[in-house]
């Protein structure tokens, strides 16, 4: 029952949403819009579809703020505020697309690069033996990587703790994987 509540509250705010956008453009443009049943057969095919953008859409568009490292024009890296390590890096694509083989291929190559970028620059900067690399997908609806640095296989155990560490201390760990990546790309590779 509160399943069927809810899908009727989503029902009724596109609804709303509807008769103020046509209100809004019939004054403006003085256009005729679609009749009651055409609007209802487009509520009732879109109303599944997502209503609103993912926490890494909103830290992409500003709205959330982050740990940031390094961002260019279609990707963006940033610390996990819930870390297995230190270093622990989410690599995401501006474009938001829910899984992460739905990218068409000239963004999922371009992640993977950009991903190795930060993933060397985590490894200089942080101590451990490797940089880790997992797609999960299933916390957030946003295509993501995480990179880790790891010393044991457990280090990449998603069950395990999570740590917690000061603004500062988040502040600092971001600025030495940032700094190494503004070293120049020909004392990176």
């Amino acid at each position: 029952m509160p399943n069927q509540f809810i899908n009727f509250r989503v029902l009724l705010f596109f609804f709303i949403k509807l008769q103020l956008l046509d209100l809004s453009l019939s004054l403006r443009y003085n256009w005729l819009m679609p009749s009651f049943e055409v609007k209802l057969c487009f509520i009732l095919q879109n109303y599944d579809k997502k209503i609103v953008s993912t926490i890494f859409t909103k830290i992409v568009n500003g709205q959330i703020p982050c740990y940031k490292i390094v961002e260019d024009k279609h990707f963006m890296a940033f610390l996990d505020v819930r870390p297995l390590a230190a270093g622990h890096t989410l690599v995401i694509p501006k474009k938001e697309l829910d899984y992460i083989m739905d990218l068409d291929d000239e963004l999922y190559t371009g992640l993977f690069l950009f991903a190795k970028r930060v993933a060397k620059a985590i490894d200089r900067s942080i101590l451990c033996q490797r940089v880790g690399m997992a797609v999960i997908g299933l916390e957030v609806p946003h295509a993501h990587i995480h990179l880790v640095p790891l010393n044991t296989l457990s280090d990449i155990t998603f069950t395990n703790p999570r740590l917690s560490f000061t603004k500062d201390e988040f502040e600092n760990i971001a600025s030495r994987i940032a700094d190494v990546l503004n070293a120049g790309e020909e004392d990176f590779f």
